[in-house]
């Protein structure tokens, strides 16, 4: 399979890229000196002759950005304009699009699957529900549109090498990147990407594919009740 990858330098390109490799795929990767994202024309030559479209690409501001005005606009057209522009130029070889997706846009402190309405989300994640209508668009379109949901992101790469203890759906890098490996062979749908033993059920991609995430959810204490 000839895969057309944004992000592939990023945590979630480089879990998956040597994988997708190993697995005998070939990879059109560019980095952000080579290819413009936000370019029509030249996206439209890039995918020429390519079967699956991973967009991985994000624009995460640092933490000490994150309140801070326009940090996530780069992060937001990415997930919105980029791919629709994908979607809009995927050649006729391509019959698979993958699109990266967050489980933040799920309502907190209860237990959710993927048949769980997003709801309200906070203005931020917009966009990644707005990434996800285009992945439908493309299966509407007679591909594969995938979505993973993916958690809370730790490990080589991230922010930190172990999961944060007050998140309810951690992720390990390395799971994330089997997952994707995976993700090319399953059917149209939305799929939760997340340790086993959280609040998020991964069940719907486990029983899909057979993946076995090798890093489990920390049990998390129960906070004590405040005091009034």
């Amino acid at each position: 399979m000839r895969i057309f990858v944004t992000g592939g330098s990023g945590v979630l390109g480089q879990a998956a890229l040597p994988r997708f490799e190993r697995a005998g795929h070939t990879l059109v990767a560019p980095g952000r000196a080579e290819l413009d994202l936000f370019d029509a024309d030249a996206v439209r030559a890039a995918l020429s002759g390519v079967d699956a479209i991973a967009h991985l690409a994000t624009r995460i501001p640092p933490l000490a950005r994150f309140e801070e005005p326009g940090a996530w606009d780069e992060n937001d057209r990415l997930r919105t304009e980029v791919s629709r522009l994908l979607v809009d130029a995927a050649p006729p070889t391509a019959e698979l699009y993958v699109q990266a997706s967050i489980t933040f846009v799920y309502p907190p402190s209860v237990p959710v699957d993927e048949s769980t309405p997003v709801g309200d989300v906070a203005p931020h994640l917009r966009s990644a529900l707005d990434a996800e209508a285009q992945a439908q668009r493309f299966a509407a379109s007679g591909g594969r549109g995938v979505v993973l949901r993916f958690g809370h992101l730790y490990g080589p790469g991230t922010w930190s090498d172990s999961p944060d203890p007050d998140s309810d759906a951690p992720l390990h890098v390395d799971d994330a990147g089997s997952a994707l490996e995976l993700a090319l062979g399953v059917p149209s749908g939305i799929y939760n990407v997340v340790a086993d033993g959280g609040r998020v059920s991964n069940a719907r991609f486990k029983q899909t594919t057979g993946w076995a995430p090798r890093h489990r959810a920390a049990r998390r204490s129960p906070r004590a009740p405040r005091s009034s």
